[in-house]
């Protein structure tokens, strides 16, 4: 019989060891070693059992036990010393706190959050990214509240049919058994958020807090009584269900989301946010709901949505259209029109806000960004393909100006990098790492020191692997005295290469298997053997992910291989950190450039892992020759499979003649100390890096606080400078059919323009109903390409010298010749306000109707 209702029945603690529970609520301990130190003392045996898991720990502990530990005085020392060290770490000031100007408060919008394997509520890496974004900003005392959805069945977990095909479970979750707690409101009852539906229908959900470390993490749940079974479902699975019941979730991610906080904020006393980050497409709709609060407030639409833009932030971390989420126009007029429209937010504004290419889809991606003033990518080369990508949204600018920049993603090393590596040094690499200096001292650790925790964390990858391997064979149908031959898998001394992702066609799983002869000759290397282990997952959905899934499972299947290579399924956080660590090479080789930033290279590099990897995401940019080897990428050849043969072959060529030559290259003392040399530059040069803490300082400084300045200024009394900027904007919209670059001529340069000279530009603008202030007149200027086009110009101000009475505008400026060869300029007109961000930014630009004063010789 099942049971019709699941629940956990929570430990009772004595009184002495009341600070248990105070440790095990808040998430620190998930990357607080001290504290996971207590939990083991706890029970040993049991703790092992658990996985780790401190609140399943504490469901199992017998009362016996515990009413030992209540008397056990050394424990009880240990206990209050874990509890004060919380404390002073949830209160005391940090880097955050000496900063001036710094938003009141952030809030950060995710789908998904990888906070801990206890807490399964993430698919892959934009779950991780946000838990680690997370944790950094508790570290910094960066005051971020966080918001997403509690998924009653996770994502799935994966295991093996006795033909290598992957199959899901859900589990069901109990929030009871995990580390969270009930919002309650003033009068003790349970917060309840509520949205109108389509057909007169509400949507309930339930607000459970999650404490990671000094950041609280909202995450709504739809299961509750109040809800049909329809509703309740919204939030069983992560990424589940079809198209509707997907806009269900991102509705109450993002509308629902922002009315949690403001309940959680007048329950709590914390501040209410001044910037609003959304991370990824998903969370969306939280602009609309903030449009809304200010129409309901008496401001129109368009001054509601200027203030809205200018303390939003979105960050995109995909790479192709594919990725992003798209609706059916109707579906969205359904949603926010009828029974379920709100009547300040006109549903044809709403439509608008997401129109794309296609009539008929409504992108959550474009609404995202044009609700925000600041947006991002995740490393140098993803800020370059999005803004190819997103072109289209800035007619007439240069793809440089597209407003779309940067800020490569980072890991949270405490998280990821292992234990006796962090200690290696006297526990000095946590300075390090908070302070993201000081990384030359890793030059002062000994050879031997290094060599023997790589020994230590590769033995522990090989234990795991076999664990995890005798369970997956098993569950395919093996009896146990098939499977002795397990007991050899992999060598804790063999040269180990990792690779664990996501498993979409563009990360290439099964690009190692392109020659199997040759990869089988590689593993089986009686000299330089090489192991690999391989983990992943694909998307229920995905059959050709799955596939791929296959094709590894059936090669590591075969008897003459299957010690060396292993594909370990059920790819979690705790299986990360195992191959984060104990890898020593980590195994990167997506189809450049489709890879947004990636983030498990950097977690190798930080326990001493060299990364051979394409030359795409946040490893194009860190890259330096010596720090790992870069995969020759086949970037011309259009024939996919004339690609893969030619970049495996690379791959090849890198394992055989260059990583395992340096790995087996020992010393008189059994050193390899060329590969050594190059760990300790891995770590000394990305060290500082590829750190979370890095990641958050840059948005703080680049995005959370110009944001916050920006919405300040724009809501000072009440809103009266939205309302101008808003006006001013509606009226050089409606002006700008009128303004034309009418006349361009040049003077100061000869037949024979020399580099160091200058030219004298004078412009004739038609400003029609606008003013000059309204306005800002520019030179372009700099190399041309074969079409007369400029490539990657150059800016110089223009200046206003006079205005007829026909709002005939002329202006001069100097253009310096600053550059040898092919030169050419042009003059330009952009709308000009002190709060807008960029010159992009309201899409508006004027040009010469031809190329006017084009000067294509050659500068000597």
């Amino acid at each position: 019989m099942r049971a019709i209702r699941r629940f956990t029945v929570r430990t009772v603690l004595p009184a002495e060891l009341a600070a248990l529970g105070e440790l095990v609520q808040n998430l620190r301990w998930s990357w607080h070693p001290e504290t996971l130190d207590l939990f083991a003392e706890v029970d040993a045996v049991l703790w092992e059992q658990v996985g780790h898991d401190p609140v399943a720990l504490l469901g199992a502990v017998t009362p016996a036990r515990l009413a030992e530990l209540a008397a056990d005085r050394r424990f009880l020392r240990r206990l209050a010393d874990a509890a004060d060290d919380l404390r002073e770490y949830m209160t005391s000031p940090r880097w955050y706190q000496t900063l001036p100007d710094g938003a009141r408060a952030i809030a950060y919008f995710s789908p998904e959050f990888g906070i801990a394997a206890a807490l399964p509520q993430y698919s892959g890496g934009l779950g991780i990214l946000a838990g680690d974004h997370l944790k950094a900003a508790s570290d910094l005392g960066v005051p971020i509240l966080a918001v997403g959805l509690l998924y009653r069945h996770g994502y799935f977990t994966q295991s093996l049919s006795p033909e290598g095909w992957q199959l899901e479970h859900y589990p069901s979750l109990d929030p009871g058994g995990l580390p969270l707690s009930l919002l309650k409101d003033t009068d003790g009852g349970n917060v309840k958020i509520r949205l109108a539906l389509p057909d007169e229908r509400v949507l309930h959900a339930q607000v459970w807090v999650a404490q990671v470390g000094r950041v609280p993490l909202l995450l709504l749940d739809s299961d509750v009584a109040d809800n049909d079974n329809a509703a309740r479902d919204i939030t069983d699975r992560l990424y589940g269900g079809g198209t509707d019941h997907r806009l269900m979730q991102e509705l109450l991610l993002g509308v629902g989301g922002v009315r949690a906080i403001r309940a959680y904020c007048r329950i709590t006393g914390h501040p209410d946010p001044e910037v609003f980050h959304t991370n990824e497409g998903h969370a969306g709709f939280l602009g609309l709901e903030r449009i809304r609060e200010l129409t309901e407030a008496r401001l129109t639409f368009d001054e509601a949505l200027e203030a809205v833009r200018a303390g939003t932030v979105f960050t995109t971390h995909t790479p192709v259209p594919a990725g992003i989420d798209r609706f059916p126009v109707e579906l969205i007029q359904r949603h926010f029109g009828g029974s379920a429209s709100w009547p300040t937010v006109p549903v044809e504004r709403i439509l608008a806000l997401g129109a794309e290419a296609d009539p008929g889809r409504f992108n959550m991606a474009v609404m995202g960004m044009r609700l925000a003033q600041r947006v991002n990518g995740v490393s140098v080369l993803h800020g370059e393909v999005s803004r190819e990508m997103f072109k289209d949204l800035w007619p007439g600018f240069d793809i440089d100006e597209v407003p779309i920049g940067s800020i490569t993603n980072g890991v949270h090393a405490p998280t990821w990098v292992g234990r006796e590596l962090m200690e290696l040094a006297g526990r000095e690499l946590p300075t390090l790492i908070e302070r993201a200096r000081g990384w030359e001292g890793i030059q002062k650790i000994s050879d031997a020191d290094i060599w023997e925790i790589r020994g230590v964390l590769r033995r522990r990858l090989v234990e795991g692997a076999r664990v995890r391997l005798r369970r997956s064979w098993r569950e395919r149908g093996a009896s146990d005295a098939e499977l002795g031959w397990i007991d050899d898998a992999l060598d804790p001394d063999v040269l180990t290469i990792g690779f664990a992702r996501r498993v979409p066609s563009y990360k290439r799983l099964t690009l190692m298997l392109r020659d199997q002869q040759r990869l089988t000759e590689l593993l089986l290397d009686p000299d330089k053997p090489v192991q690999i282990v391989i983990a992943g997952k694909a998307h229920p959905a995905d059959e050709g992910g799955k596939k791929l899934i296959q094709q590894i499972v059936k090669f590591a299947d075969q008897a003459n291989v299957r010690h060396r290579i292993v594909f370990l399924p059920d790819y979690d956080m705790a299986l990360g950190q195992l191959m984060v660590q104990g890898c020593d090479v980590w195994l990167n080789n997506p189809l450049r450039p489709l890879e947004a930033s990636g983030t498990s290279g950097m977690k190798s590099a930080l326990n001493g892992g060299l990364n051979l990897s394409i030359r795409d995401g946040w490893w194009d940019e860190w890259y330096d020759g010596t720090n790992g080897w870069a995969i020759p990428t086949a970037d011309g050849v259009t024939d996919p499979d004339r690609r893969d043969e030619l970049e495996a072959a690379a791959l090849y060529d890198l394992i055989e003649h260059e990583v395992s030559d340096r790995f087996y290259d020992r010393a008189f003392d059994g050193l390899p100390r060329r590969w050594l040399e190059m760990v300790k530059h891995t770590l000394a040069s990305l060290g500082p890096k590829v750190l979370a803490g890095r990641m958050l300082r840059d948005y703080v400084v680049g995005l959370y606080t110009p944001a916050a300045k920006a919405a300040r200024a724009l809501s000072a009394d009440s809103y009266a400078p939205a309302k101008a900027f808003a006006a001013w904007r509606v009226r050089v919209a409606r002006a700008w059919p009128g303004v034309r670059v009418e006349h361009v001529e040049a003077s100061g340069v000869g037949d024979t323009p020399e580099v160091g000279a200058a030219i004298e530009l004078h412009a004739t603008v038609a400003l029609g109903d606008l003013e000059p202030e309204d306005v800002l007149v520019q030179a372009a200027y700099g190399k041309v390409g074969p079409h007369d086009e400029l490539v990657h110009p150059s800016y110089a101000k223009m200046a206003c010298q006079s205005v007829d009475d026909d709002g005939h505008a002329h202006y001069t400026g100097v253009v310096p010749l600053d550059r040898t060869g092919a030169f050419g300029y042009t003059v330009r007109v952009v709308p000009d306000h002190p709060l807008v961000a960029t010159p992009a930014e309201l899409g508006l630009i004027a040009v010469p109707e031809e190329p006017a004063g084009m000067t294509n010789g050659t500068l000597r």
